[in-house]
């Protein structure tokens, strides 16, 4: 598939008879229709949650392209905004909902932004998890592990870095994803936690995401997910025991 004519699609930049011809295609490629159909909904998830940063005109002196320029990069876009937004969190530019801590915002914003990716949701697969967890032990600078959840039903797909947000703490972030057999996904967010010293579970509900969140000993831990708080709780919890055997 021409990445051209599936951005142009999606971008509404088609012809009439190009859109003709790539709808019949989609009627005849499940996968095709799915990964259209995902780049739809992140870059929707995108829009809602960082269009109105990028108007305001006091946080931003480069010029916003337009909504379509979004959606041909793709998963790209999803990274650059990603970066911005996270980096305006540590700043104190985004408001929080329901949650003083950070972390909860980037915990949703990473959320929304990889969970609707079909075939690339992280950088590095569960296949090669030893890898994952040394790779990502060494970026951060602190021994991890990659909790097995599947008592809960949910399985690693692997994971990936964040870019840091604040200055004064340069290692970056790293997110776990994990998925059912019903395809929901979870995302549990590792970082460096030296601003919240509040070790017990927290909740918020953030941007449709809800988290649970906690520290244990230098890193902070959120996981975010669209499950009902009862779920999300026991996974945490779940989480919890395994780093804590």
């Amino acid at each position: 598939m021409n990445e051209q004519r599936l951005h142009a699609y999606v971008d509404g930049q088609a012809s009439v008879e190009e859109r003709r011809e790539f709808e019949t295609q989609l009627a005849a490629d499940p996968e095709l229709a799915e990964r259209v159909r995902a780049y739809q909904q992140q870059n929707e998830a995108l829009h809602a949650l960082y269009d109105p940063l990028l108007l305001e005109p006091h946080q931003l002196r480069v010029p916003v392209e337009p909504r379509s320029h979004w959606r041909r990069w793709g998963g790209l876009a999803a990274t650059l905004a990603l970066g911005i937004a996270l980096g305006y969190v540590a700043r104190g530019s985004l408001s929080m909902v329901g949650a003083s801590a950070p972390i909860v915002r980037e915990a949703a914003l990473a959320h929304a932004a990889f969970v609707p990716e079909v075939r690339h949701p992280v950088e590095v697969v569960a296949s090669e998890e030893q890898h994952l967890v040394t790779w990502l032990s060494k970026r951060l600078s602190v021994p991890l592990k990659a909790p097995s959840l599947m008592a809960a039903g949910y399985q690693l797909l692997g994971g990936r870095l964040l870019p840091p947000t604040q200055s004064s703490d340069p290692a970056p972030m790293a997110l776990l994803m994990y998925e059912n057999a019903q395809g929901r996904r979870l995302s549990l967010l590792i970082k460096r936690e030296s601003t919240n010293r509040e070790t017990a579970f927290r909740y918020a509900d953030d941007q449709g995401a809800r988290v649970f969140y906690w520290v244990d000993g230098p890193l902070g831990y959120a996981l975010a997910g669209d499950v009902p708080k009862e779920e999300l709780q026991s996974v945490a919890r779940l989480v919890y025991q395994q780093l804590n055997p």
